[in-house]
């Protein structure tokens, strides 16, 4: 009898190397997202935008998501893992590159554009990363795979506010900014590095492994009977609520056009009017067409399956929270915690302090923006804290404890509490850790080969991410920053309630890891 390892087939063949291959894509990711949280702040200053229109640098970057998801899983799914990879680092070579003219533009579309690319181009790695990861090894351990491969995420999510904060916060002698200068030079570094690691890809060879069909997807209609059976209630439910989720989505795509000033004049609508407008006809649309066509969705169909359909919910909410928490962290940090003693600007960490317009000492925004590499410290080790509780303890279960946690600490923040909704701040990090690739891990489990079409749908949810900051930020613009974090809290709570129900919805026991002494 074979031993299984983490990253051990039941043929006894190893996935160490391939595995850490892949997780190298993770790191890459992490550090251009946490630098686009930093890029926010910094586009509030030097281009006077509130806090609202800031979040169009989040709605750019999840809008590759958005756009690109489908797309990716349409390529894996016809030439492989490894093609797939190779495009997205090609991809995000030339996002990276562009932003050497976008900084001579100088304009607020242009750098929207290059992060719209690099995003494009991390779409393709995400979609087809994450499911590789849980093939890798048994499936007992698929959540413990992604979860250790998204710590790589962690580590660059560290990295990437430390670097923002050195090139878009950085003076010269006279303490005039030279964010707007040197704001090419890291994704600069970015596009040369993706270059070398696209050539390490074309070189190597990764198998191409499909996880097990334990849903049935692919029998025959005779032979339904023998694949477990499913809620259709919830399944057409959850996929309804996918549609209105699509829905709003779209509209947001809709509205960020008329956001701009020719057309908003010419079409005679704002920008919220035209969210409205646009997402409730998509909505009405869309439902008729739902009500004609749910008829034909069978088992062979993976929105019959409501532990998926509940997981590109899920991820919608997920991706929500964490987006309106990292990209409001500076904000926060700079505008809600108690003064500061103002002997702490004469010590070794003067610039992380500056007097505020009300005259309070508090941080700055680079000091703001290092604190932000702490909380992804909390983030990491919750990633890897994390992959040791799902080798012992049901995936879905971790999933609602740590949610559930984690809107207590968005509710400690919106209490605005002082040094103590600082610290939840802090803890709501270590608790998000896991969700991302334990959401996408549970949503694709027994897909089979489905699971690169369902991971493309599972990416397009990062769309979360682009709309609710800006609801988030208009909510802090009128009441406060504190009171922003009612958007997460309530996202959160979504996020339990899937983990808490996920059993039912799959009619299965759970995602744990095996004993030592077990089989396969």
């Amino acid at each position: 009898m074979i031993k299984l390892g983490i990253f051990t087939s039941p043929t006894g063949k190893s996935y160490v190397v391939t595995f850490a291959l892949v997780s190298s894509l993770f790191l890459l990711w992490g550090f251009c997202n946490g630098m686009i949280d930093v890029m926010d702040k910094h586009f509030q200053k030097e281009l006077h935008l509130t806090l609202a229109q800031s979040a169009w640098v989040q709605f750019a970057h999840y809008l590759g998501y958005f756009l690109m998801a489908m797309p990716a899983g349409w390529l894996a799914s016809k030439m492989g893992y490894k093609s797939g990879i190779i495009v997205g680092l090609l991809m995000v070579a030339v996002g990276g590159f562009w932003f050497i003219p976008a900084t001579k533009i100088a304009t607020f579309p242009a750098f929207l554009l290059g992060v719209c690319l690099i995003a494009s181009g991390l779409t393709f790695l995400e979609t087809i990363a994450n499911p590789y990861t849980t093939v890798l090894g048994p499936k007992q351990f698929a959540a413990t795979r992604i979860n250790l491969a998204q710590s790589c995420n962690g580590i660059g999510w560290i990295f990437g506010p430390i670097a923002g904060a050195q090139f878009f916060y950085g003076q010269d002698a006279t303490g005039k900014s030279t964010g707007s200068e040197t704001l090419w030079i890291p994704y600069a570094a970015i596009g040369g590095f993706v270059l070398v690691l696209a050539i390490v890809f074309s070189f190597c060879k990764l198998p191409d492994i499909k996880s097990e069909d334990e849903f049935h997807l692919d029998d025959s209609d005779e032979s339904v009977a023998a694949s477990p059976s499913t809620n259709r209630g919830a399944a057409l439910t959850l996929l309804w609520l996918n549609i209105v989720v699509l829905s709003v989505a779209i509209g947001m795509i809709i509205s960020a056009f008329v956001a701009i000033p020719s057309v908003s004049k010419t079409v005679g609508l704002s920008e919220n009017q035209a969210l409205w407008y646009a997402s409730g006809i998509l909505l009405v649309i869309g439902s008729i067409i739902f009500a004609q066509s749910k008829s034909k969705i069978t088992h062979h169909s993976i929105w019959s399956h409501p532990h998926f359909s509940g997981a590109t919910l899920t991820q919608f909410f997920y991706v929500a929270a964490q987006c309106g928490v990292f990209a409001y962290f500076i904000n926060y940090m700079t505008s809600q915690i108690p003064a500061i003693p103002e002997a702490w600007k004469a010590g070794s960490f003067g610039q992380w302090f500056e007097i505020h317009k009300n005259g309070i000492m508090g941080l700055s925004d680079k000091g703001a923006s290092t604190l932000a590499s702490v909380g992804f410290g909390f983030f990491l080790a919750g990633r890897f804290i994390g992959a040791g509780l799902l080798k012992k303890y049901s995936a879905h279960n971790i999933l609602a404890l740590f949610a559930s946690l984690a809107a207590v600490c968005s509710l400690l923040v919106f209490l605005k509490l002082g040094w103590l909704s600082a610290i939840a701040l802090f803890l709501s990090y270590f608790f998000m850790s896991i969700m991302f690739p334990t959401i996408f891990s549970l949503g694709i489990h027994g897909l089979g080969g489905r699971a690169k079409k369902a991971s493309s749908f599972i990416v397009m949810a990062i769309m979360g991410g682009a709309i609710m900051p800006k609801l988030m930020g208009h909510i802090a613009d009128q009441h406060g920053m504190s009171a922003g974090f009612i958007v997460p809290l309530i996202c959160f709570l979504a996020v339990a309630l899937y983990g808490f129900n996920w059993s039912k919805l799959s009619q299965s026991e759970g995602v744990r890891g095996l004993k030592s002494t077990g089989g396969h």
